[in-house]
Order: C-alpha cells, then sequence, then structure tokens
C-alpha cells in the first residue's frame, strides 16, 4: 500500500468513525429531548447507526482490541439509552450516566473532526 492509499485509509476510518458518534450522540440526544426525538425518525436513524456501526467494526476488523473497544463503547451508549427509555427505578441514574457519556462522546467527536480536517488538508 503506498502512502496516498494509506491516507485515504484513514481518512476513511476517521470519517466513519465521527459518523458513527454522530448516529450515538443522535441516539442519546433523543433520550433527553422531545424535540431531537421528533426531528429525526427513529426507523432511519436506526438504519443509520446500524450501517455505520457494521462499515466501522468491517473497517477495523484488522486490529480487534480497537474493534473491541468501538464495540464495547456502542453497547454501552446503546444500554444507557434503552435503559432511559424504559420506566423504572434506575431511569435517574441512567440518565445521569448518559449525559457523562455523551460528554466525553462530544469531546472525542471534536478531536476526530480536527484529526479528519488535517487528514484533508494533506
Amino acid at each position: 500500500m503506498n502512502a496516498r492509499s494509506t491516507v485515504h485509509r484513514y481518512i476513511d476510518i476517521t470519517d466513519t468513525l465521527v459518523r458513527l458518534y454522530v448516529f450515538l450522540a443522535q441516539q442519546m440526544d433523543r433520550c433527553v429531548s422531545e424535540a431531537v426525538r421528533i426531528s429525526y425518525p427513529e426507523a432511519e436513524l436506526q438504519s443509520h447507526l446500524a450501517s455505520t456501526r457494521a462499515e466501522m467494526m468491517e473497517m477495523l476488523s484488522v486490529n480487534r482490541v480497537v474493534k473491541g473497544k468501538v464495540e464495547q463503547e456502542c453497547q454501552r451508549v446503546l444500554a444507557l439509552v434503552t435503559a432511559c427509555l424504559t420506566d423504572g427505578t434506575g431511569k435517574t441514574g441512567a440518565l445521569d450516566e448518559l449525559k457523562a457519556e455523551r460528554a466525553v462522546l462530544k469531546h472525542k467527536t471534536m478531536a476526530l473532526s480536527d484529526l479528519l480536517a488535517v487528514f484533508r488538508a494533506t
């Protein structure tokens, strides 16, 4: 693989990871905002999230450690979303965890977006 194709691969991986994080964030935002829930149809979001997640896992198949970390992150976020959408005693705690996870995801997305801009500038 030459240097140019390696750079393009890094751009593709970073772009896909940013999209995955954006879809996960939108999924989280639906738990705390009725306006967000209404503005983005559930079926469409689920479709985009599932296809982007599958694409990301395929790209990361060369590195099981990173793939595992991203998969765990997806599972953790989706479990929190499920917990927030159900009625029960743990909903308040799950909502607090979801907000903390959302803040972390926001920072990761910003950092990856900056990195993507640098990759595209080269």
